[in-house]
């Protein structure tokens, strides 16, 4: 599923209206039969939602923000899509697309007034060597959530860690995040597992996975597989009763239905009685993006271009979301810092970062890739 926000200035009949265009890429089949399949409105839901709530308080200063939404097929062009909109003279837009779509958009804004937020690629590829100074990061990174799930497993003292990992690029991208956060917190990968019982783990995890897990010592099993072919039949079928954790069992998210905390309960009811589902990490992040932007224009009291973006790279900005803390962007990458949440399907269990990490800047730094061993050059 790949999803784009834009704003807009009306112009000079309408001089406080700022537009939001979203273009949507239609959600991809569910990997396993008709199994929990995407909602049409994937990701577009949380555009709408920060508009209305962006309404609300820009009526105080007389701003409006409206969304505007543009579907295209899943082997749609990003780039053609862009073009429409920039033609429109939009200059603030948002991606959810794959990363190597995110570096083709950023490509063709480059040199342009037009500042892109990337709301879905998680590849620390994009806040590293191929990072582009017109691109910033509401999603997180891989880095960033394979972190704070090691600093809850190292935190409760699950230091020895069985890796399962499946075959595809965004399994082994998973895989190398969790080698690397076991490094940089002690925790220790007993052993390394793939899956190569096939695409549908229903048939096969009874027999198979009890087989891959025994004659090992580990505290927590760690699942690389973000397609979803087998991760959720690991739980309950490994040879010593063990809890499962990655990309399937205790998930590291930006957001969770059941967040209650510092006002995201009501957050989460206003998406529901918007969008009559539970709000998703998708969601979430789409709604960052959008309200990075309309949250900043009733601040500086202008829906022109370059006051808004001054302001957000500056000092100053700091995005309520309902986390506790004001997420703000690192300046070296354009990565925004936030907390991430832990959580299994029916509750939220935790929030990263844990108790007793620490950071000279900001606890939130110890997620993801920090200044000093940062590859990426601003260009």
């Amino acid at each position: 599923m790949a999803a784009v926000a834009a704003f807009l200035w009306a112009g000079p009949a309408a001089a406080a209206e700022l537009t939001v265009g979203i273009i949507s890429q239609k959600p991809p089949p569910p990997p396993i039969y008709d199994q929990d399949p995407l909602p049409e409105d994937h990701g577009i839901a949380g555009g709408r939602l920060a508009v209305r709530d962006s309404n609300t308080t820009g009526r105080l200063v007389g701003q409006s923000f409206k969304l505007e939404e543009v579907v295209i097929e899943e082997d749609g062009d990003p780039v053609a899509a862009f073009a429409e909109l920039t033609a429109k003279g939009l200059q603030f837009i948002v991606l959810n697309l794959p990363a190597d779509k995110v570096l083709k958009v950023s490509d063709a804004a480059k040199g342009k007034e037009i500042t892109l937020f990337n709301a879905g690629a998680q590849e620390d590829a994009l806040r590293g060597e191929n990072c582009r100074d017109n691109v910033m990061h509401v999603a997180p990174s891989r880095s960033m959530l394979t972190d704070s799930l090691a600093q809850y497993l190292v935190w409760k003292r699950w230091r020895n860690w069985l890796v399962i990992y499946g075959p595809h690029p965004g399994d082994q991208a998973y895989l190398g995040e969790v080698r690397r956060a076991a490094k940089k917190f002690a925790g220790k990968i007993v052993a390394e597992k793939e899956w190569t019982f096939g695409p549908d783990g229903r048939r096969t995890a009874q027999q198979e996975v009890p087989l891959l897990t025994q004659g090992l010592s580990y505290d927590v099993v760690v699942i690389a597989d973000e397609v979803g072919e087998f991760g959720d039949y690991v739980e309950f079928h490994t040879w010593d009763p063990r809890p499962t954790s990655g990309t399937q069992g205790l998930t590291p998210t930006t957001w969770h239905p059941q967040a209650e905390q510092h006002g995201a309960v009501q957050l989460n009811n206003r998406f529901k009685r918007l969008a009559n589902r539970p709000m998703t990490a998708l969601d979430f992040n789409v709604w960052m993006a959008v309200r990075t932007v309309t949250e900043t224009a009733p601040r500086v009291k202008s829906v022109d271009y370059k006051p808004i973006v001054d302001y957000i790279r500056g000092p100053s900005f700091e995005l309520a979301a309902f986390k506790g803390v004001g997420l703000t962007f690192r300046d070296w990458d354009w990565q925004l810092r936030q907390p991430i949440l832990l959580a299994q399907p029916a509750a939220l269990v935790s929030m990263s970062p844990q108790p007793g990490f620490l950071h000279q800047r900001t606890p939130l730094d110890t997620l993801g890739t920090d200044k000093p061993e940062s590859k990426c050059k601003l260009k």
